[in-house]
């Protein structure tokens, strides 16, 4: 199983520590493409650093972000919908993450 991130606000930061990735808690900051709501019922992953780089790039959260690891993702559990963005249709418990790098702003790449 390979290491897999999910790039979002600091804002998050602290709700992400206590619950784990979990769409249904987005209400702090607009998701990376500046949504206010989940775009999808999952959370999005990054499957190699091109990626984070990409979603550091279009960041619409208006303010810095925060990159987490997210261990234990099987390949088979993730969707690809129409955008082409990765993810996976169910929480994330924080027993599978680590504060990968923090603070980011577009200009971290």
């Amino acid at each position: 199983m390979p290491r897999v991130f999910h790039v979002t606000s600091v804002l998050n930061r602290n709700s992400i520590a206590t619950h784990g990735l979990d769409w249904t808690r987005m209400a702090d900051a607009p998701g990376i493409a500046g949504s206010r709501q989940p775009e999808e019922e999952g959370c999005f992953l990054c499957m190699n650093d091109f990626e984070v780089s990409f979603f550091l790039r279009i960041n619409n959260t208006g303010g810095p972000v925060d990159v987490w690891a997210v261990e234990g993702i099987n390949e088979e559990e993730l969707v690809t919908p129409p955008n082409g963005f990765q993810y996976v249709p169910s929480r994330i418990p924080p027993t599978q993450l680590s504060l990968y790098r923090r603070d980011l702003t577009r200009g971290d790449e």
